[in-house]
């Protein structure tokens, strides 16, 4: 671990390659795990205020579960996250005609029809963030359902922090990723 102003960051996002590889895992983020994708509270006003224009890009199930029970959903400890379809899929997976999976949320944003690219929990991911009264830690997430995109990542020696630059710089800013690209050459020495 190492720190970069108020937030701790394990060695693991620059000594990782990571490229995802949407061919070979189809977009199974969006449709596996126990939780929905972590929401900030800005990013539920803008899925509230945009709904209509994210909404075609939705399946009717999603669009049904949505009306049912909103959103947005919070979880045990008051987090606000995506809800999920059959306690799997997020409600804001888009089902393209060969197979793969995207972002119903991005796809609205590719369109220009709204400024919320996606999630910035899915924009980060595999990166996870952990807010502390003291300080913010930034950790890789390991995902056997990511073990193409680690290979992948390999192949075109593409370290992880480098695969999410826009997501880290969206999240911390450009200083902040200035640094962090510092301590990666330090590192690697």
């Amino acid at each position: 671990m190492f720190k970069i102003g108020k937030t701790l960051v394990s060695e693991e996002i620059i000594d990782t390659y990571f490229h995802c590889n949407v061919d070979a895992c189809k977009g199974a983020c969006c449709i596996e795990g126990s939780g929905g994708a972590p929401l900030t509270e800005e990013e539920g006003k803008i899925i509230d205020k945009n709904y209509k224009k994210i909404a075609p890009y939705l399946s009717q199930d999603a669009k049904k579960k949505i009306s049912k029970d909103g959103k947005y959903i919070f979880d045990k400890e008051g987090k606000m996250e995506t809800p999920l379809l059959d306690g799997k899929a997020c409600v804001y997976v888009h089902y393209k005609s060969n197979g793969l999976l995207e972002c119903g949320i991005e796809k609205a944003y590719n369109e220009g029809l709204i400024e919320l690219k996606k999630p910035l929990s899915c924009h980060l991911y595999p990166i996870r963030i952990k807010e502390y009264s003291s300080f913010t830690a930034v950790n890789y997430h390991k995902w056997e359902i990511c073990s193409e995109a680690c290979s992948f990542g390999e192949n075109h020696k593409k370290p992880l922090f480098q695969f999410v630059k826009e997501a880290l710089i969206r999240r911390f800013g450009n200083d902040w990723f200035i640094e962090l690209e510092k301590v990666a050459k330090e590192l690697k020495k």
